[in-house]
Protein backbone atom coordinates (compact mmCIF):
# COMPACT_ATOMS: atom_id res chain seq x y z
CA UNK A 1 0.00 0.00 0.00
CA UNK A 2 1.25 3.38 -1.10
CA UNK A 3 0.97 7.09 0.60
CA UNK A 4 -1.41 7.51 -2.46
CA UNK A 5 -3.82 4.86 -1.50
CA UNK A 6 -4.04 5.40 2.03
CA UNK A 7 -5.38 9.20 0.53
CA UNK A 8 -7.56 7.29 -1.43
CA UNK A 9 -8.86 5.02 1.18
CA UNK A 10 -9.39 8.25 3.77
CA UNK A 11 -10.92 10.52 1.99
CA UNK A 12 -13.54 7.98 1.21
CA UNK A 13 -14.11 6.75 4.52
CA UNK A 14 -13.92 10.57 5.76
CA UNK A 15 -15.78 12.85 3.26
CA UNK A 16 -12.72 15.10 2.71
CA UNK A 17 -11.43 15.48 -0.83
CA UNK A 18 -8.32 13.82 -2.10
CA UNK A 19 -6.53 17.09 -1.54
CA UNK A 20 -7.59 18.18 2.08
CA UNK A 21 -6.74 14.21 3.14
CA UNK A 22 -3.43 14.71 1.05
CA UNK A 23 -2.57 17.55 3.09
CA UNK A 24 -3.68 15.90 6.80
CA UNK A 25 -1.35 12.92 6.00
CA UNK A 26 1.56 14.92 5.22
CA UNK A 27 1.01 16.73 8.13
CA UNK A 28 0.71 13.93 10.31
CA UNK A 29 3.85 12.49 8.61
CA UNK A 30 5.69 15.62 9.15
CA UNK A 31 4.84 16.32 12.49
CA UNK A 32 6.52 12.39 13.41
CA UNK A 33 9.36 13.66 11.25
CA UNK A 34 10.49 16.63 13.55
CA UNK A 35 9.35 15.17 16.78
CA UNK A 36 11.64 12.48 16.10
CA UNK A 37 14.35 14.82 14.83
CA UNK A 38 14.19 16.72 18.00
CA UNK A 39 14.95 13.50 19.87
CA UNK A 40 11.26 13.15 20.99
CA UNK A 41 9.11 9.81 21.15
CA UNK A 42 5.62 9.82 19.32
CA UNK A 43 3.31 7.32 20.89
CA UNK A 44 0.25 5.91 19.57
CA UNK A 45 -1.71 4.10 21.74
CA UNK A 46 -2.78 0.76 19.70
CA UNK A 47 -0.51 1.45 16.70
CA UNK A 48 2.85 2.10 18.27
CA UNK A 49 5.79 3.89 19.00
CA UNK A 50 8.52 6.14 17.51
CA UNK A 51 11.73 6.77 18.36
CA UNK A 52 15.29 7.49 18.37
CA UNK A 53 18.00 4.96 19.07
CA UNK A 54 22.00 6.26 18.70
CA UNK A 55 24.10 3.75 16.70
CA UNK A 56 27.87 3.51 17.42
CA UNK A 57 30.12 3.97 14.69
CA UNK A 58 31.71 0.03 13.36
CA UNK A 59 33.65 -1.40 10.57
CA UNK A 60 31.58 -3.08 8.53
CA UNK A 61 32.26 -5.99 5.63
CA UNK A 62 30.95 -5.03 1.40
CA UNK A 63 29.05 -8.53 1.09
CA UNK A 64 30.19 -8.57 -2.61
CA UNK A 65 33.32 -7.92 -2.43
CA UNK A 66 34.36 -9.06 1.06
CA UNK A 67 36.11 -5.08 1.91
CA UNK A 68 35.80 -3.57 5.07
CA UNK A 69 34.16 -0.29 4.90
CA UNK A 70 33.84 2.40 8.13
CA UNK A 71 30.17 2.95 9.39
CA UNK A 72 29.89 6.22 11.13
CA UNK A 73 27.93 6.92 13.96
CA UNK A 74 24.11 8.34 13.53
CA UNK A 75 20.90 8.23 15.08
CA UNK A 76 18.62 5.76 13.61
CA UNK A 77 14.42 6.12 13.89
CA UNK A 78 12.64 3.02 15.19
CA UNK A 79 9.42 2.03 15.21
CA UNK A 80 7.90 -0.55 17.95
CA UNK A 81 4.27 -1.85 17.03
CA UNK A 82 2.44 -2.08 19.82
CA UNK A 83 0.65 -5.64 21.32
CA UNK A 84 -2.93 -4.49 19.59
CA UNK A 85 -1.38 -4.09 16.52
CA UNK A 86 0.97 -7.44 16.85
CA UNK A 87 -2.76 -9.34 17.16
CA UNK A 88 -4.56 -7.51 14.67
CA UNK A 89 -1.57 -8.49 12.02
CA UNK A 90 -2.03 -12.34 13.96
CA UNK A 91 -5.53 -12.04 13.18
CA UNK A 92 -6.50 -12.57 16.88
CA UNK A 93 -8.19 -9.83 17.03
CA UNK A 94 -10.71 -7.72 14.69
CA UNK A 95 -10.36 -4.05 13.73
CA UNK A 96 -12.38 -1.28 16.19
Amino acid sequence: MTKGDIINIVAEGTGLTKLETSAVVDGFLATIGYALQTKDSVTIRGFGSFRTVHRNERVSRNPKTGKEMHVPDRIAPVFKASTDLKKLVNKEQSIE
